[in-house]
C-alpha cells in the first residue's frame, strides 16, 4: 500500500496523494518557530504513522472515499510500553473513544486511531484483535483494551452510511506505519475532508522547543475538517474573503457557519506529565484558531497528547522514578504546540486535492496561484525560487 500513497495516482479521476506535491512553506507561505527534519509528528523519534486510503466508485452513483489512519506513538512496541498521555475538548460534537480510561490512568496504552464517524466501531474492534496478534496478550488470556478511536464526518464525498471500512483496512493502517515523511492530504481517515470550504484531510507539522531544561520536539498530525470559507485566515491574511468561488454547502452556509470537526495529536519526547500534556493540549487550541476556527457548535474538536519519555513509566508492579519539566519552562513547548497545529492545518489545506465524490458532490482544492497572490497583496508572501 504504501506505493499507492506517496505516489500520484489517478483512480475514477481522484488525486489521492503526490509525495512530492509542495507543503504549505514550498508556496512561499511564511510561519514562526524552527520544524524538525521532517517537519512532522515523525520528528519526535520512535513516532510511526500509517494510511489506508479507500477509492472505489459504486453503482447508483455512489462513491467511496474514506480511510483510516494510525499513529504509533513507540512504533508497534507501544503495545507494551504505554505513554503518559491526555485529552481535550474544545467542542464536543464528535467521538474519541478511551478517553474515559486516558484521564483516569493518565497513560495511552496503543496507537491513535483516525476514521469517518461512522467507521469508530469497526476500528475500535480491529485495534484489539491487531493487537492481540502483536503479542499484548498473555497465555492466560486475561487481557483488556480501551483503544483510542476518533472520527470526522466525510459523508459529502463519501457513502458513509455504506460501511465500507472493514476491520482489514484498520490493519493495514497500523501495518503501514513508519517514521520520516508522512503521506498528507486525501489519505487515511483524511481522504474525504473538507474544511474551510477546501479539500482537506491530513496534515502534520514539528517544532523544535528550546527550553532551559533542553531541546525537546513537539509533532502534530490533524485530520482537519472544520470551518467556514469565510473565516479562513492563513499567515494572518483574510484570505477566505477573497477565494469565493467553487464553495461546498454554498446553499446552506451563511457568513458564520462552522461545519465539521478537527482532530489534533501531539506528541512530544518532553518529559511532560498527564497534567502537563493536558496544559499542552489546550494551546492547540490557539493553533487552530490562528486560521479563523471558532469551534462551532456543529464541530468535533477533540485533541490528545502524548509524550515518549519515561519509557518505564509503565503500570509496573514496582515504583519507578520519573522526569518531568519545570512547570516554569514550559512555555515554549506552549508556543511549539501552538506554530506546529498552525502550520499541519495550512499543510493539510495545501495537499488537498480536487475530488469527486458521493453523488456527484465535488470539492475543489484551494488555488495554490490565488493564493499566493492575495498574500502577495499584503505582503505576507515570501518569494520562492
Amino acid at each position: 500500500m504504501k506505493s499507492l500513497l506517496i505516489t500520484l495516482i489517478l483512480l475514477s479521476g481522484v488525486a489521492i496523494a503526490d509525495d512530492s506535491a509542495p507543503r504549505a512553506r514550498d508556496l512561499g507561505i511564511p510561519f514562526d518557530g524552527t520544524p524538525g527534519v521532517y517537519n512532522a509528528i515523525t520528528d519526535v523519534t520512535g513516532v510511526t504513522v500509517g494510511h489506508e486510503t479507500i477509492i472505489r466508485d459504486l453503482p447508483d452513483n455512489k462513491a467511496v472515499r474514506t480511510g483510516v489512519t494510525a499513529v504509533l506513538p513507540r512504533g508497534v512496541a507501544t503495545n507494551g510500553q504505554p505513554v503518559f498521555g491526555a485529552w481535550f475538548t474544545l467542542n464536543g460534537n464528535g467521538e474519541m473513544t478511551g478517553t474515559t480510561w486516558l484521564e483516569e490512568s493518565g497513560f495511552l496504552e496503543g496507537p491513535v486511531m483516525i476514521t469517518n464517524t461512522h467507521s469508530v466501531g469497526t476500528v475500535h474492534q480491529a485495534t484489539i484483535q491487531w493487537r492481540i496478534d502483536q503479542g499484548a496478550a498473555d497465555a492466560s488470556g486475561y487481557w483488556w483494551s480501551l483503544p483510542v478511536v476518533a472520527e470526522t464526518w466525510d459523508g459529502y464525498l463519501n457513502d458513509i452510511n455504506g460501511f465500507h471500512v472493514k476491520a482489514e483496512h484498520a490493519r493495514a493502517a497500523l501495518d503501514a506505519a513508519q517514521g520520516g515523511s508522512v503521506p498528507e492530504g486525501s489519505v487515511g481517515g483524511g481522504t474525504g475532508m473538507i474544511c474551510h470550504g477546501f479539500k482537506c484531510g491530513i496534515g502534520t507539522s514539528s517544532r523544535i522547543a528550546e527550553t532551559s531544561e533542553g531541546s525537546y520536539t513537539v509533532g502534530v498530525l490533524v485530520q482537519a475538517n472544520y470551518g467556514s470559507r469565510d473565516l479562513l485566515r492563513i499567515a494572518g491574511v483574510p484570505v477566505g474573503r477573497h477565494l469565493q468561488e467553487d464553495r461546498p454547502f454554498a446553499k446552506l452556509q451563511n457568513p458564520h457557519f462552522a461545519a465539521g470537526s478537527i482532530i489534533i495529536v501531539v506528541a512530544t519526547d518532553a518529559p511532560l506529565l498527564p497534567h502537563q500534556l493536558k496544559r499542552l493540549l489546550k494551546r492547540a487550541a490557539l493553533g487552530l484558531a490562528r486560521n479563523g476556527s471558532i469551534a462551532g457548535n456543529g464541530s468535533g474538536d477533540i485533541f490528545i497528547a502524548f509524550s515518549t519519555a519515561n519509557k518505564d513509566a509503565d503500570q509496573a508492579s514496582a515504583g519507578v522514578m520519573v522526569q518531568t519539566l519545570a512547570n516554569e519552562n514550559i512555555n515554549p513547548m506552549f508556543l511549539a504546540t501552538v506554530e506546529a497545529t498552525e502550520e499541519a492545518i495550512i499543510n493539510a489545506l495545501i495537499a488537498g486535492r480536487d475530488m469527486q465524490g458521493n453523488r456527484g458532490n465535488i470539492v475543489k482544492a484551494i488555488n495554490h496561484d490565488d493564493l499566493r497572490s492575495v498574500l502577495r497583496d499584503y505582503n505576507r508572501l515570501e518569494e520562492t525560487k
